[in-house]
């Protein structure tokens, strides 16, 4: 039986692209590809070759045990030396020679700490405008064990965002512990301690039910049958709340 005439081209054609595939991994893939692993062997060598900048946290504390203690005693504990301070190899190889750069300008501190809608909930954020604009933040804060000069005693301080969208809203009269019990530990540590939350329909009910009488121009539902399935800020967002 005959084979079809499209079969030995085609295996001409294959046999043409498995060679071509062959002779390019041969020219294109590294000699030392694959030694250690899925990668190229030389490429150790070749970082293990280049100058080293940075020198590590130890480093700086052999000398700067005092200040280390410091710092790993406060807020920025979990920042390194040379977050800061830049690349300190060189300061290691030759203090006396090299001094470390220091930040001095408003500029560096506010690449964390501006307010970004994004951070976490209770990270110290500034709107840098504003905020003691002609000052250096050194000038108030200790950048080894950073504590706000006093404890900020409005929630707008560090909730921002909140506070602006609040500002707009039908709820712009209503202080944050109408709804929230703030515990005063809370403002030293706020991630550790949070403030309570509304957990039960009923709360909001003493203004937005029927039958309440505490805020006359609130909007009203009768909270027995409106949606009763549901906790009232599954709809409405609290701090915007869009009834009207």
């Amino acid at each position: 039986m005959r084979l079809p005439q499209q079969v030995p081209r085609l295996a001409v054609v294959f046999a043409a692209a498995i060679a071509v595939l062959v002779g390019a991994r041969t020219v294109l893939v590294p000699a030392t590809f694959g030694k250690y692993g899925h990668y190229r062997a030389a490429a150790v060598d070749s970082i293990a070759a280049r100058p080293v900048n940075y020198a590590g946290r130890q480093e700086c504390e052999e000398c700067h045990d005092d200040i280390a203690a410091q710092r790993l005693a406060g807020n920025h504990r979990g920042v390194g030396c040379e977050v800061c301070h830049g690349p300190q190899e060189a300061h290691v190889e030759r203090p006396t020679d090299v001094t470390p750069p220091a930040p001095r300008d408003r500029s560096f501190c506010v690449r964390c700490h501006a307010y970004n809608a994004s951070r976490p909930t209770g990270f110290p954020q500034i709107d840098p405008a504003t905020h003691n604009p002609l000052k250096a933040c050194i000038a108030c804060h200790d950048p080894h064990a950073p504590v706000p000069p006093r404890v900020p005693q409005e929630c707008a301080a560090c909730h921002g965002q909140i506070a602006r969208l609040k500002a707009l809203s039908h709820h712009v009269n209503l202080p944050c512990v109408t709804c929230h019990t703030v515990p005063q530990q809370h403002k030293v540590t706020p991630r550790a301690v949070r403030p309570t939350k509304p957990t039960e329909r009923a709360f909001c009910g003493q203004c937005h039910d029927q039958a309440a009488t505490r805020v006359p121009e609130a909007p009203r539902i009768d909270i027995a049958t409106h949606y009763q399935r549901y906790l009232c800020w599954q709809c409405h967002y609290p701090h915007y709340p869009e009834a009207k």
